[in-house]
């Protein structure tokens, strides 16, 4: 099998790479963090991982339970750079729970008819009914990130999305729904570590594409481009949720922690849920450490 785009990604690490990236891929070794700011060295144990894995899961179907009885409805948004780790993460919540229920949501590019529309409306027809929850990987913060790093939108139409997205999440919390949105933090390194493990693999290479390419030679407007958009974005009523996720593990099960906290279902456990983890999860300041 071909590699997509020719082994871009390997050409960049070749060529374009900063030195300390480079340096901390090569020289790491076996579960070691590459990113030298994240707070542990390596990785989470796996068996303590599956363990408490295993525990959250079962509160994530009360959790289910309890919204399919009251009718409440639950919107958890993920976001972050490519490769951050939002698949994996979604994955885990919602394997154990009802998919006629549980829904991830994840759109493609607009089609023409919805390029023409309001740009939060094709967003507004997946919102959850009764008794749901929705998953979205990615959201309407394309345009505050990618689309104005890559020129997708003008200046003015982001500027525009920046004026109207507060008071659409605030007409979604005041309808009652629960709206939690998660930003998914990854360092350099491992995310250019991520990618060679993709283009290497011939089952996912389906997940890279051109835009992982160019984006590497674009971090730095992304940083900008992420700091703005969350500051300008983090409400009382719709607040960030940063999770570092160089370490997939401890980023699943905090990120699953950071909702089951926040709700007072049935039969919660709280011992089961354990304490989240404030070096791994944080407000807007943990963007940087």
């Amino acid at each position: 099998m071909d590699l997509p785009f020719d082994g871009g990604i390997s050409r960049f690490f070749a060529d374009s790479a900063p030195n300390a990236v480079r340096l901390a891929i090569n020289g790491a070794k076996k579960n070691q963090i590459l990113n030298p700011d994240y707070p542990y060295v390596k990785r989470m144990n796996r068996n303590a991982y599956e363990d408490e894995l295993a525990a959250l899961q079962i509160e994530l179907v009360r959790l289910q339970a309890w919204a399919r009885a009251t009718g409440e409805r639950i919107v958890v948004v993920f976001e972050g750079r490519d490769a951050a780790g939002k698949g994996g993460t979604i994955s885990r919540f919602r394997e154990n729970l009802n998919p006629r229920h549980a829904r991830v949501v994840a759109l493609s590019k607009p089609s023409d008819v919805e390029a023409g529309q309001w740009y939060f409306q094709r967003y507004i027809d997946h919102m959850p009914s009764a008794g749901e929850i929705v998953l979205f990987d990615r959201s309407w913060y394309n345009r505050g990130v990618v689309e104005h790093v890559f020129e997708f939108c003008t200046p003015e139409a982001r500027e525009k999305w920046f004026g109207q997205v507060n008071t659409f999440e605030n007409m979604l919390v005041d309808e009652g729904i629960k709206l939690f949105k998660i930003w998914l933090n990854v360092g350099q390194a491992t995310q250019l570590k991520r990618f060679l493990d993709r283009e290497a693999d011939p089952l996912k290479q389906w997940k890279l594409s051109w835009i992982d390419v160019e984006g590497l030679n674009r971090w730095e407007a992304y940083t900008k481009a992420i700091d703005e958009t969350i500051r300008r974005t983090h409400t009382d009523a719709a607040p960030w949720t940063i999770v570092r996720s160089d370490d997939k593990r401890r980023a699943r099960l905090n990120a699953i922690r950071s909702v089951l906290t926040t709700l007072d279902y049935t039969g919660r456990d709280d011992k089961s849920l354990e304490s989240i983890d404030p070096l791994v999860v944080g407000g807007p300041d943990l963007l940087h450490g």
